[in-house]
């Protein structure tokens, strides 16, 4: 069977001196303020601007395979143990697990008190809906965000922000504004606080894995319960 990453090693393709030269020019701070302003904040603002939220997974989707390609191009060893797969163990899910519960008791409250009427709202109206996502959320949803706002942004973005608590407060701010496109307070409030707790799994364990796990039990809670409203692309064409 063909190699089909191949494509993406461009050294033999180019010659080393030009896959140097595009290396450079890839990991310039030029070009990463560009790519920053661009990816982290004139996409969403467009998608913010012109209300698209319900065709956020082809950007979402978009983003992950450009990400996929600079870390192809750029970052080999990085990309080669991008999952880590042995940082996902008990001692190491245990506090992750903990936390979780605290989340959940407090998502609960929370929307209690801020819009009771939704609670289990969506299981109710659409149970086999919400089975299903409950499978899928962790792969097509939690899965491309922590790539783009862990895996690349702490790799990418380490002239900029360093490897410390900077860039934890980066990655989780910029997570939170990516979420202002559904148009409500809820989402970018929620995603904030997620943002933190993700980016800081991510730097003590730097693994895709561990975060993608923690985030889809996030996200699979917050569906479960209602406020998955919030995060949803229907909220914002009710608005509409």
């Amino acid at each position: 069977m063909a190699d089909f990453t191949a494509i993406f090693h461009v050294a033999p393709l180019l010659g080393e001196s030009m896959h140097a030269k595009l290396e450079y020019f890839l990991k310039s701070r030029g070009f990463l303020a560009v790519e920053f302003l661009c990816l982290c904040i004139l996409t969403p603002g467009y998608i913010i601007v012109t209300a698209s939220a319900p065709y956020m997974f082809a950007f979402l989707w978009a983003a992950t395979l450009y990400g996929y390609v600079i870390l192809r191009l750029v970052y080999h060893d990085h990309l080669k143990d991008i999952w880590k797969w042995k940082s996902v163990r008990w001692s190491t899910m245990r506090p992750v697990l903990a936390r979780w519960v605290l989340a959940c008791i407090g998502m609960t409250v929370f929307l209690y008190f801020y819009d009771a009427d939704r609670i289990l709202a969506m299981v109710m109206d659409r149970g086999g809906f919400v089975i299903i996502l409950l499978f899928l959320y962790p792969i097509v949803s939690a899965l491309p965000q922590e790539f783009i706002f862990c895996s690349f942004f702490f790799e990418r973005y380490k002239p900029f922000f360093g490897e410390g608590y900077v860039m934890v407060a980066a990655s989780a701010i910029t997570f939170a504004y990516a979420h202002c496109l559904y148009l409500n307070p809820v989402a970018p409030t929620l995603s904030l606080l997620g943002g933190i707790i993700f980016a800081l799994t991510y730097l003590k364990t730097k693994s895709l894995a561990m975060v993608t796990i923690e985030h889809g039990l996030y996200g699979d809670f917050l569906f479960f319960i209602g406020l998955g409203w919030y995060f949803y692309g229907g909220s914002v064409v009710a608005q509409g």
